[in-house]
């Protein structure tokens, strides 16, 4: 039986400061994180003690890398609501909180959006006269580098690593076709000037099947082995081949159709389907490069199919794996209905006329903003207008946002979203982490994602280590915290 698909998104936004283009990122992406946790609770340290970026899924490790060893003197810093912000390399970077759900997910993500958000509001206060720092929710600087948004997903440890990579790279190689963000023009090597638009920011930018890399040589399969939890009964899938969606209904098809993927997988549901694709860096851009959706993938069992036969063939497998058992490990069955719904009625339109999701998906909506702004202004693709509008559309300020211009339906209720920018998940191990924050930030030393490190002001240093995603949750512990009337009085409960 498949677990529990506990989620998350991890977000490195793109920055840019105006009036003074030629800032240091690096200190810029400080100053706006520390301009948000002065103003919102007191900071609480990040804990390396336990990272392993090192290890691969295949077996073997590596040192730590020395970027790592780096980070440790940047901004990081752990929120109420159980997230990670910090500077990540040269961006500000907003990790969710572990989710129950791709639904929920999707709320703390778009929760990341408003706390960058007041982040930059914050950040005035800060800057010199002229300059002000801005935030875009997008991929790529145009300049050849791209950054991450990368998702995770709690797996079942016992599941073959090499099954993973077999069943799933078809589905990633495809799945741009509802959750690219969309992009003007091509940095890919060799291919500049032949592409007009893309489906995804991110395509342009892999190079191998498989690996450990995340800034060089990207996989589609990334094979980093760190669960942030008892490495004896779970994996944590590390998904870097996904583009920052701001529709909120892209955001949670990519959520929701991986997880029903991965559980099929953990459930064998896949096993005796044969869909394996020749050269699939090659599929993968040649799918991003053709918003006709005409293109084909050849399989290695002789077949030419486009990204839309090659998704029908995951949904209807999908759809059988729900009729058999509703799917519990992805959600409640008024939330898997919903996604599956949501997955094919998403493809058929895409069947019939894709321009029928320019309220629903990013890329529809980017190429149709693009579009109509090239033939108003009788413009050619190269012109960096277009450009111009592609960077735009991410750019987060909502009276800049061309996003917000183009009238994409929502999901969420702002009031649950603005809640969420501090109040932690119920139903996993972050709402301990949260409240903990919360109500003793004054006793706690440094936090990661399974553990919190407490300093009661008695030798030694306490850490209370979280190794089940499941446990830690609003039912098992708020009694006890809320009853602590300090730190020692919690851990004190714990160990009873």
């Amino acid at each position: 039986m498949a677990i529990t698909k506990v989620c998350g998104i991890e977000t490195e936004y793109g920055i840019s400061v105006l009036g003074s283009p030629d800032a240091n990122p690096i200190s810029v992406s400080s100053v706006l994180i520390n301009a948000y946790v002065s103003e919102a609770a007191g900071r609480v340290g990040w804990d390396f003690e336990t990272e392993s970026p090192g290890n691969d899924a295949r077996g073997f490790s590596f040192e730590t890398p020395v970027n790592v060893e780096m980070e440790t003197h940047l901004v990081n810093t752990v929120l109420t609501n159980g997230a990670r912000l910090y500077v990540d390399h040269a961006h500000p970077e907003y990790s969710s909180p572990e989710c129950i759900s791709p639904r929920q997910a999707l709320m703390y993500d778009k929760a990341g959006e408003e706390v960058l958000k007041r982040a930059m509001k914050a950040s005035k206060r800060f800057m010199p006269p002229g300059q002000e720092i801005v935030v875009y929710k997008n991929n790529s600087d145009g300049k050849g580098n791209s950054y991450g948004c990368h998702e995770n997903y709690m797996m079942d440890r016992s599941v073959p690593f090499a099954k993973i990579v077999k069943q799933l790279t078809p589905f990633f190689v495809t799945r741009q076709i509802f959750c690219g963000a969309g992009k003007v023009g091509t940095e890919a090597p060799g291919s500049q000037g032949a592409v007009r638009f893309q489906l995804s920011q991110r395509a342009d930018f892999f190079e191998e099947e498989v690996g450990l890399e995340t800034t060089l040589k990207r996989p589609i399969i990334n094979t980093r082995d760190e669960p942030h939890a008892d490495a004896t009964r779970f994996r944590r899938l590390h998904v870097i081949i996904g583009d920052a969606n701001v529709s909120e209904i892209s955001t949670l098809l990519k959520l929701g159709s991986t997880a029903i993927v991965l559980s099929m997988i953990e459930d064998g549901m896949l096993d005796e389907v044969e869909l394996q694709i020749l050269s699939p860096v090659y599929a993968l851009r040649k799918v991003s490069f053709d918003p006709g959706l005409k293109a084909t993938v050849d399989t290695t069992d002789g077949r030419s199919m486009t990204a839309l036969e090659v998704q029908w063939s995951f949904f209807d497998v999908a759809k059988k794996y729900f009729e058999r058992d509703g799917i519990p490990s992805v959600g409640t069955l008024e939330e898997v209905t919903e996604l599956l719904e949501l997955w094919e009625d998403t493809l058929t339109s895409l069947e019939s006329d894709p321009m029928a999701l320019r309220r629903r998906l990013d890329w529809v909506a980017k190429m149709n903003l693009v579009d109509g702004y090239k033939e108003r202004h009788s413009l050619g693709w190269d012109d960096p207008k277009l450009a111009a509008i592609d960077l735009q559309y991410h750019d987060i300020r909502p009276e800049k946002s061309l996003a917000l211009r183009a009238g994409l339906e929502t999901l969420l209720d702002s009031k649950e979203v603005g809640a969420a920018v501090f109040e932690p998940p119920k139903e996993t191990r972050a709402y301990f982490r949260g409240k903990c924050l919360e109500k003793f930030g004054d006793s706690i030393a440094a936090a990661n994602w399974d553990s919190l490190i407490f300093d009661t002001g008695k030798d030694p240093l306490r850490r209370v280590p979280m190794m089940d995603p499941l446990k830690g949750t609003f039912n098992h512990v708020d009694g006890l915290i809320q009853k602590s009337n300090s730190a020692l009085e919690l851990l004190e409960g714990l160990g009873a």
